[in-house]
Order: structure tokens, then C-alpha cells, then sequence
């Protein structure tokens, strides 16, 4: 039984941060309602991929390496903010552009999910404030010897937690009212979003500066 309370202690903190909002928080949720649920649930499928790799990271020793490589970090935070600087330019540009619902093909479909997976994906992982939570929580409750077997269960678990939580908010978004009133008002959403994506981004960038 003692071996399984870092797991627990470590899963309660990030479930806790995978709940708070931020950019992957926004680009799940504007996938499910702009796209579709397929898109959105794919993308819920990069971030728990994306919290997996923060996972195996921070087993790694990760804060350590940011400690001895400073730049490193530094790096981190300026293409991180960068990225999101330019997706928020992307989804404010194509703000006005009408959203074309008409019946999907498989392969569109198919493509549609692959591109909501990977730009999820990119999101998670180009966050270096998830990073550093994931290294901060790790070495907070990892015991100095911790078995390789619970090592795996630990990586599975943060998946579960970061695809599981992400899944929901995009079936809870991609349902019929939300979707309805993102039609309404899409120019103003996409704008809000693309604004506050490119924003949270140059707070990135100016905050590595600082450094």
C-alpha cells in the first residue's frame, strides 16, 4: 500500500492541473465545437499522449536537467510561446471564414482527427509551465527508490487522467446546444480564442526574457 501513494499523490496533482484552464484547455474546447466530436476526442488523445511524455520526462529527472541547463528552459519557454502566438494568429485570421458543415467522407474524417491530434499534441507539449509541474510534482512525491512496474502504472494513469478529463470537455462541447451557439457566434469566439492563445503566448516569450 505504501508504494501506491506517490502514484496517488502524483495523479490528485496533475488531475488538478489538467482541470485548470489554459491553452490546452482552449484548443480541446474549440476543436469539439468548431469541428467535430471525432476531432475532438482525437485531440483529448494528444494530450494524454502529451502528458505521457511529461510523465516519462519527469521520471527521467527532468527539473534536474533544467536546473543544470538553464537554457534549456529558456528555449522551452520562447518556442512554446511562440507556437501559441502562432496558432492564435491562425484562429483569429480565419475567424470570418464560414464553417462548411457538410457530411464528412472517412478519409476527410480521418484527416480532420490526424491534424486535431497533432496540433493537440504541440500545444501540450510546447508548455513549459506544464514542464515544470510535471517535474515539480514528480520529484515532490517520487520515493528515492521507485520500481519500474509502478513507473509504467504512474505514465498510464497520467494518460488516463489527461486524454480522460480532455474527452470529456470535448463531448460535453461537441454536443448540439454549444455547437449551435459557436455557429452563432463564431467570429467573436474564434477572435476571444485567438486572442487570448496569442496573449498567453507573448506572456511566454516576455517572461523568458526576463530570465
Amino acid at each position: 500500500m505504501q508504494e501506491i501513494l506517490p502514484v496517488l499523490g502524483i495523479s490528485g496533482a496533475i488531475a488538478i492541473g489538467a482541470m485548470s484552464p489554459g491553452p490546452s484547455f482552449l484548443m480541446v474546447a474549440r476543436t469539439a465545437v468548431a469541428a467535430s466530436r471525432p476531432a475532438g476526442l482525437a485531440a483529448a488523445l494528444g494530450m494524454g499522449v502529451g502528458g505521457a511524455l511529461f510523465a516519462v520526462a519527469a521520471l527521467a529527472g527532468l527539473q534536474a536537467v533544467f536546473a543544470a541547463v538553464p537554457g534549456l528552459y529558456l528555449a522551452l519557454k520562447v518556442v512554446g510561446g511562440l507556437y501559441l502566438v502562432y496558432l492564435g494568429q491562425r484562429i483569429w485570421r480565419g475567424a470570418g471564414q464560414p464553417l462548411a458543415l457538410r457530411p464528412e467522407t472517412a478519409e476527410s474524417a480521418q484527416q480532420g482527427a490526424g491534424r486535431a491530434f497533432l496540433l493537440a499534441l504541440g500545444t501540450q507539449v510546447s508548455n513549459p509551465k506544464a514542464a515544470i509541474v510535471y517535474g515539480s510534482v514528480f520529484a515532490a512525491f517520487l520515493p528515492r527508490d521507485f520500481p519500474l512496474f509502478l513507473a509504467v502504472i504512474t505514465v498510464a494513469v497520467i494518460f488516463m487522467i489527461e486524454a480522460g478529463w480532455y474527452a470529456l470537455v470535448a463531448l460535453v462541447l461537441s454536443a448540439a446546444g454549444p455547437r449551435a451557439a459557436y455557429l452563432r457566434y463564431k467570429v467573436w469566439i474564434d477572435r476571444s480564442a485567438g486572442g487570448v492563445m496569442a496573449v498567453l503566448g507573448i506572456k511566454l516569450v516576455a517572461s523568458a526574457r526576463q530570465v
